[in-house]
């Protein structure tokens, strides 16, 4: 018994953290569990996927198309790249937010204005303003670990030991505030 999950966003959002996060939790819970991460061109706010697998003798760290049980998606855009990773039955989780590329800020392309409609067709698609959620609690760059609280409680592991995983990984001044993200998270599924 295994689970994949793809967390994807554009650079600077916070994919890796997240990953990194989940990742330990999931290892000091007692999975097997594999990772990997593209951080194609992420300084530069280009797109960034990563990859989890956990359960039982995992042998590879890649999510393949099709086989994702789990969808996080920390832009729309980037939700709408990767859905065709996604099974099924799979969950797909989008914050609700549009960072527009350098063509569409030139004026080259138009960002789709209806990506949201079209991710609510498929079965299993919630969505959530995280970006105006982690702003009310006083810096918007949490709405990863709010998005990973979403997750969890998805995934119905709310008793991994996540707030460990951020006290190891996130930087002193900011383990408080990524505490109250991920609880907040937990508290938004369904």
């Amino acid at each position: 018994m295994f689970k994949n999950v793809k967390l994807v966003g554009v650079g600077g959002q916070g994919t890796i953290l997240s990953t990194k996060i989940l990742t330990q939790a999931l290892l000091n819970a007692g999975y097997d569990v594999k990772m990997s991460e593209i951080h194609g061109m992420s300084q530069r706010g280009g797109s960034v996927s990563s990859d989890i697998r956990f359960g039982e003798n995992i042998s590879s760290p890649v999510v393949v198309k099709g086989s994702a049980d789990y969808l996080v998606a920390f832009e729309q855009m980037e939700a709408v790249r990767y859905l065709d990773y996604v099974k099924k039955d799979g969950i797909l989780i989008v914050n609700d937010l549009k960072i527009h590329s350098m063509l569409t800020q030139a004026g080259k392309t138009k960002y789709p204005e209806d990506i949201i409609d079209y991710l609510k067709e498929r079965e299993h698609t919630y969505i959530y303003d995280a970006t105006e959620k982690a702003k009310t609690l006083g810096n918007q760059k949490v709405l990863n670990i709010i998005l990973l609280g979403v997750l969890v409680k998805a995934m119905k592991l709310e008793k991994l030991p996540i707030i460990e995983a951020i006290e190891d990984l996130v930087k002193p001044q900011f383990i408080e505030i990524n505490k109250k993200a991920f609880k907040l998270g937990l508290s938004m599924f369904g």
